[in-house]
């Protein structure tokens, strides 16, 4: 099996705004992860799990070292390519779902494939189908204000699988839901990535969901540990 993503030497510092006090987030991360894999980044608050998640979603910019995404090296594409390469390859499933709050749950499922420029008529169905999937289908229409927690992030995610991305990028998904609703999207999300062959990665601090992963890469103070 191939690797999707390779990081050699990452690091990365912040300076703080005024001043010449630096802190490091990242420090030195090499890591592969598979194409296929179930993956949690799993550490406390303030060890890096999202920096490093953001910067192998090409949100953020590593200080030094490389990050290779699906072949590509994520330092050779410019701002537009950058936006282009998130569009086609990467799927985010946000800890605060990220709905747009005027659209239906259909609307917010078509989004990112409606940017992507699929037909209106390819686009509808495959999102009817992806949100049945889900168990939502008695539900397209209804705004991210008439669906509970977990509904909200089952459409997030239908958004993010729609697109057919090679790589989804979940940071906290099941820290606003009760612990059943939780432990059962994960257990979907691991049931699509398996059909679909998408690689799943979480950034949590959710005991269930490093229970649940493949493959754990624990962090403390921007070192993996484990």
């Amino acid at each position: 099996m191939s690797s999707i993503i390779n990081i050699q030497h990452l690091s990365k510092t912040y300076t703080e705004k005024g001043s010449d006090i630096r802190s490091t987030a990242l420090d030195d991360i090499t890591l592969a992860i598979e194409s296929g894999d179930f993956v949690a980044i799993a550490g406390p608050s303030g060890s890096g799990k999202t920096t490093l998640l953001n910067i192998i979603g090409a949100l953020d910019t590593p200080t030094s070292g490389e990050v290779v995404v699906d072949g590509t090296v994520l330092s050779s594409l410019n701002r537009a390519r950058l936006a282009e390469f998130r569009l086609r390859k990467i799927g985010f499933v946000f800890q605060a779902y990220n709905l747009v709050s005027t659209l239906t749950a259909m609307e917010n499922t078509e989004y990112v494939a409606l940017l992507q420029g699929i037909s209106n008529k390819r686009r509808r169905h495959e999102a009817y189908q992806v949100l049945k999937d889900l168990g939502l289908e008695n539900f397209i229409n209804r705004r991210p204000s008439e669906l509970s927690g977990g509904q909200q992030q089952r459409v997030a995610i239908a958004r993010a699988i729609l697109a057919q991305p090679k790589l989804v990028l979940a940071d906290e998904p099941t820290a606003n839901l009760d612990s059943k609703t939780g432990s059962d999207l994960i257990d979907l999300m691991k049931t699509m990535g398996q059909t679909l062959g998408i690689t799943f990665i979480f950034a949590t601090h959710d005991k269930m969901v490093m229970d649940k992963a493949k493959t754990l890469i624990q962090l403390h103070d921007g070192k993996i540990t484990g």
